[in-house]
């Protein structure tokens, strides 16, 4: 069998998913509110079933190629889960379905021949590599999840290593097509949504260095309940100004309005500065994405941009009008920004059937 399973780009809502999540201490909070949307890049692989090992092999972006081979046995699955590293996201997702499954599974060989997804840079490759052994579980041994389930286990299967990753991350489970989520406490809630026109996006590496640890530690300290100003501050963008910039930029990407998504970028750039900036300026003042936000260049060619993930200077995004100028912002900040890398990011509009 061959699956393909995306990243995922948050477009607006980002911290909101974790922050959300808080309601369950602090009902006070506003719902968390996402829209995300699977990337054109992925993982490819051919999966078949094995009698009793997991076995992993992939292909990293310098073409060489790492395995992973393991009995499917809860010890030797947990004992790989918390090493951390880059086979302990499968193992962690074996374990799960070991532990929650009543029927024994035999175990399963995956053939990760190709990657062209950038891995650590915001586009939830780590949640990709969970949806991956997650699918294939579910497909070879014909268990009928859905992909709510399969999310369920990838995300349970990734919070078994060190990472610590929100609950949007899975949503690569959809594949290439926009989704929004809520989060209120514990609960989760997602939408799919239709595009009725093509939209072109430019996703950008930065080529810079961050430290989302640092920032998640910052901004959480400002949760369940603030203490001082910047606190509040911190709680009200997650909550209200985030809902509703959220909630714009759903109704605009439904009518295929390039142009409102845009400026709804740069507005949610702008508040995201103001509110979020003070708790941790080491890391948000961001100098490498405010300088290709504003590099006068591209201006001509994009409808507006804002930072990606944890933001930072790790990874920036543009919404532009159509290929051309997509093709077009990439020649110039690959021209200009030669240790920066450019990804196109198309989102389908849906077929009429």
């Amino acid at each position: 069998m061959n699956i393909f399973v995306p990243g995922r780009l948050c477009i607006f809502g980002e911290h909101s998913d974790w922050a959300g999540g808080y309601r369950h201490l602090n009902p006070e909070l506003k719902i968390g509110y996402t829209l995300l949307v699977g990337t054109n890049q992925g993982l490819y692989a051919e999966v078949k079933p094995h009698p009793n090992q997991l076995v992993l092999s992939t292909s990293l972006s310098d073409g060489t190629r790492k395995t992973l081979t393991l009995p499917m046995e809860k010890q030797a699955l947990l004992s790989e889960a918390i090493k951390g590293g880059f086979f302990s996201y499968a193992a962690g997702v074996a374990y799960q379905f070991i532990v929650k499954l009543q029927t024994p599974l035999g175990g399963i060989e995956i053939d990760n021949y190709l990657t062209d997804l950038p891995i650590q840079k915001g586009l939830s490759s780590s949640a990709a590599i969970c949806v991956l052994v997650a699918r294939a579980f579910n497909q070879v041994y014909d268990l009928k999840m859905p992909i709510q389930e399969e999310m369920e286990f990838a995300y349970l299967g990734e919070i078994t290593t060190p990472s610590r990753c929100g609950r949007m991350d899975q949503a690569c489970a959809y594949g290439n097509r926009a989704i929004a989520m809520k989060f209120d406490g514990d609960r989760t809630d997602i939408v799919e949504l239709s595009v009725p026109k093509d939209l072109f996006f430019v996703i950008v590496d930065l080529g810079a260095s961050k430290n989302t640890q640092v920032i998640l530690r910052k901004l959480n300290e400002c949760y369940p309940f603030a203490s001082n100003a910047v606190q509040a501050n911190v709680q009200k963008y997650l909550g209200s100004i985030s809902y509703q910039i959220t909630q714009a930029a759903i109704e605009a990407m439904q009518t295929g309005d390039a142009q409102q998504i845009g400026t709804l970028m740069k507005q949610a750039q702008i508040e995201f500065d103001k509110h979020l900036i003070p708790a941790c300026p080491e890391e948000l003042t961001a100098p490498v994405l405010r300088q290709l936000l504003n590099y006068e260049p591209i201006q001509p060619y994009i409808l507006g941009g804002k930072g990606v993930g944890s933001q930072g200077d790790g990874t920036a995004q543009f919404v532009v009008k159509d290929k051309e100028n997509q093709q077009k912002v990439i020649e110039i900040i690959e021209r200009d920004f030669p240790q920066m890398q450019c990804l196109q990011l198309t989102i389908y509009a849906e077929k009429s059937s």
